[in-house]
C-alpha cells in the first residue's frame, strides 16, 4: 500500500544535515500506484510542534545500544581514536529508524520529487543535531518530524556487518556516520509526512525491498546500502521474535 500526501496540510520543518538553503514548492508526485487505496494506516497533517519532550524504553540487554545515549559530540570523542585509525574524519551523525506494523511490514518514505534523489524510498531518519539529548533521542525525534509515529523502546541496532556506515553529503564536502535502530512506536494507525521530504509512504515487506518493486511499479531504494540496511531490519526484527 502507498500512501499520498495530503498537499493542504501544515507542516513542520526538521534540520538537517545537507538542508538546501533555498525551499521549493513541493511537486505533483507521479503515478507510482493509481490503485492506492486506504487502508488501516491513513495519512493526516503532522503536527505544528513537537512534543515537550521523548520518554522511551530500550532493550538494557542489547549492549549496542548504551553507547547511544549520550550526544553526538560525546560520541565523537570517545570514538576519535577509532575513528582516527581508520582514517575517517566526521562531520555529524545521522539516524534511521525501522518500524514494524503487525503484519510484519517495514515503513519507509518517498522523497519529494523536488529534493535530492526525488521520488526513492527510505526509513525515516535525519541529522543528530547538538540539541539532542543523546542519540537515541535524535532517532525519536526524526522519527516523530518525519512520520508523527512516538518511538517507545528501541531494540537493537541494524547493522550489516559494518562498524561504521559512513557516507557524504550530496557535495562530498562533509563526511556523516549513520546508525539504524529498530523500534516498537505506540501506534502505527496514522502516518504524517513532512511535504518538504516526502510525498509519500508505504508499509513494505522484504520481498518488495529485495525485488524493488511494490504492485507492480518501481520501488527504488536511496542506495544499496541503504537496501542492505533495510533487509538486516527484517533479520534482527525476526531474531528478537524469534520467529
Amino acid at each position: 500500500m502507498i500512501g499520498h500526501l495530503n498537499r493542504t496540510s501544515p507542516c513542520s520543518y526538521p534540520t538537517e544535515l545537507d538542508r538546501p538553503t533555498q525551499r521549493l514548492p513541493p511537486q505533483r508526485p507521479s503515478p507510482h500506484n493509481p490503485k492506492a487505496e486506504a487502508d488501516q494506516t491513513t495519512m493526516a497533517p503532522p503536527p505544528a510542534n513537537l512534543p515537550p519532550s521523548f520518554t522511551f524504553t530500550m532493550d538494557e540487554t542489547v549492549a549496542s545500544l548504551t553507547e547511544f545515549t549520550v550526544p553526538a559530540q560525546t560520541w565523537l570523542s570517545q570514538h576519535a581514536p577509532r575513528l582516527q585509525q581508520r582514517h575517517i574524519s566526521l562531520a555529524g551523525l545521522a539516524v534511521s529508524t525501522f518500524v514494524f506494523n503487525p503484519a510484519g511490514h517495514v515503513l519507509l518514505l518517498q522523497r519529494a520529487s523536488h529534493d535530492s534523489m526525488p521520488d526513492r524510498w527510505e526509513p525515516p531518519g535525519g541529522a543528530v543535531d547538538n540539541q539532542d539529548a543523546s542519540v537515541l533521542h535524535a532517532a525519536a525525534r526524526e522519527l516523530w518530524e518525519e512520520s508523527g509515529l512516538m518511538v517507545t523502546r528501541f531494540r537493537g541496532l541494524v547493522d550489516h556487518g559494518q562498524e561504521f556506515h559512513v557516507f557524504y553529503n550530496r557535495n562530498r564536502t562533509r563526511c556523516i556516520c549513520r546508525f539504524a535502530f529498530l523500534v516498537d512506536v505506540d501506534l502505527c494507525d496514522v502516518v504524517r509526512l513532512d511535504p518538504q521530504e516526502h510525498q509519500a509512504f508505504a508499509w513494505a515487506t522484504e520481498h518488495h525491498v529485495r525485488s524493488q518493486t511494490l504492485d507492480g511499479h518501481r520501488f527504488p531504494i536511496t542506495t544499496p546500502d541503504m537496501r542492505a540496511l533495510i533487509l538486516e531490519s527484517f533479520h534482527l526484527r525476526r531474531a528478537l521474535d524469534g520467529t
